[in-house]
């Protein structure tokens, strides 16, 4: 098959696909690895296609992934107060699994606290904030280094998930929506975090308002599995972040809102009833656990506050 129909095909089964592994590519073009993605190079200079580690999507659509050193710097006392709040959610000598991402790392620095805990991570930056933790037992997935965010992806680590059961899961993502959930802009990121799913009986989003709203390439975790959400309180100016928190409340997703000022104390926004449909866990959640804040985490607002949350969630409801 020559370079020029080769490349033609390409382009249509990514067209076709919106996103193809180059392992795929090669195997239906009947090439090398090597060849394909010499392809397509050629094809993203023409603007055809972008490449993504260990594949090839759309141009544009979707937003793309930044690198660890500009995540870090975006919404760090966002993430701080998130990562206080979640920490309220793990109990002592549980066994629990902590993905990748700048939030979760956060979290993991104050779970060093929490004696007989076990921690499941596919991330070196998690397995750094813990490992001079005493009380704290740390298992790392195996798998290839992905440089740009420190975390281990791949067969291998999927693989070593295979039969692991923990309590519950706490992810990041690039972007949340009540339509899709939560999404990732790496195709090998998702696998990984969807092998983390699996293996845990209720799943914890951490994500800022920055992240509400925002749809990426590679779906991680269906909204109808996700337990909770911890996430901090939009700019009253962010209309598009406050409708998606009030849909994916309105999902059954309970809510913990955490202030911006790094204090642990949050709130959960109230989910709006289906007729006739009575309260009862999630799909994957242990019946009677996480029904709602434990009184260490969730402090209640002060009377104005309370006002405030009722008059937005009202002007949520009339538009």
């Amino acid at each position: 098959m020559f370079a020029a129909e080769r490349r033609q095909l390409i382009l249509e089964m990514v067209r076709a696909n919106g996103a193809v592994s180059l392992r795929e590519l090669a195997r239906v073009v009947q090439t090398s690895e090597v060849t394909v993605r010499r392809d397509v190079r050629a094809l993203e200079a023409e603007g055809l296609l972008d490449r993504r580690h260990g594949g090839a999507v759309l141009p544009g659509g979707f937003t793309r992934e930044s690198g660890f050193p500009q995540k870090s710097h975006l919404a760090t006392a966002e993430k701080t107060a998130i990562a206080d709040l979640a920490a309220n959610f793990v109990e002592e000598g549980e066994a629990i699994v902590v993905g990748a991402g700048t939030t979760t790392q956060e979290l993991a620095r104050r779970l060093a606290r929490v004696p007989g805990l076990t921690v499941v991570t596919n991330s070196l930056l998690v397995a750094q904030a813990l490992a001079h933790a005493n009380r704290v037992e740390v298992v790392m997935t195996g798998g290839t280094l992905r440089g740009s965010n420190y975390a281990l992806v791949g067969s291998g680590a999927e693989q070593s998930l295979q039969g692991l059961r923990v309590s519950r899961a706490f992810l990041s993502g690039s972007g949340l929506t009540a339509e899709r959930g939560l999404s990732t802009s790496n195709m090998l990121s998702a696998s990984v975090d969807r092998a983390l799913v699996q293996a845990a009986s209720e799943v914890v989003v951490l994500a800022d308002h920055t992240k509400l709203g925002t749809d990426t390439m590679f779906q991680t975790v269906p909204t109808d599995v996700i337990t909770r959400l911890v996430t901090d309180e939009p700019p009253a100016h962010d209309d598009r972040a406050h409708t998606e928190l009030q849909a994916l409340a309105d999902q059954g997703v309970q809510i913990a809102v955490a202030g911006a000022t790094g204090a642990s104390g949050g709130e959960e926004v109230p989910a709006r009833r289906q007729r006739g449909a009575l309260p009862g866990p999630r799909r994957g959640q242990v019946p009677g656990a996480g029904s709602g804040l434990r009184p260490a985490a969730a402090s209640v607002l002060g009377e104005s506050g309370a006002e405030r949350e009722r008059a937005r969630v009202a002007d949520l409801r009339r538009r």
